[in-house]
């Protein structure tokens, strides 16, 4: 690894939901959310997102690292739809750690069914 690759600061990870034009939601992790985004535009993403743009970027959180970033989307993806919308907001609105709201989330979804 050159000096250089070692004193530029490692790029964060995020998570991101966004819409589809038929209404449903895709959640993925990515570095830079903007280019991720595009790739899916372009029907280079994910295989669920082809043919279902345009997409609106509904959240995106920012994660302590990619383990973070891989946790945080699985638990979002385990959510139903309106529990999911419902983390989202709360994403938004907190500082927090984004699993802890997430999981805050799913228990409280698990203690009502």
């Amino acid at each position: 690894m050159s000096a250089a690759a070692r004193a530029a600061p490692a790029k964060a990870w995020f998570v991101y939901v966004v819409r589809c034009a038929d209404g449903t939601l895709y959640t993925g992790i990515a570095r830079d959310v903007a280019a991720r985004l595009a790739q899916h535009e372009a029907g280079r993403g994910a295989r669920y997102t082809r043919g279902r743009g345009p997409l609106e970027l509904l959240a995106k959180a920012r994660c302590a690292g990619h383990g973070e970033a891989l946790r945080v989307e699985a638990a979002l993806k385990a959510l139903p739809r309106d529990a999911k919308l419902e983390a989202i907001a709360a994403l938004r609105r907190t500082r927090r750690s984004k699993l802890a709201v997430v999981a805050e989330w799913r228990r409280a979804r698990l203690k009502a069914e």
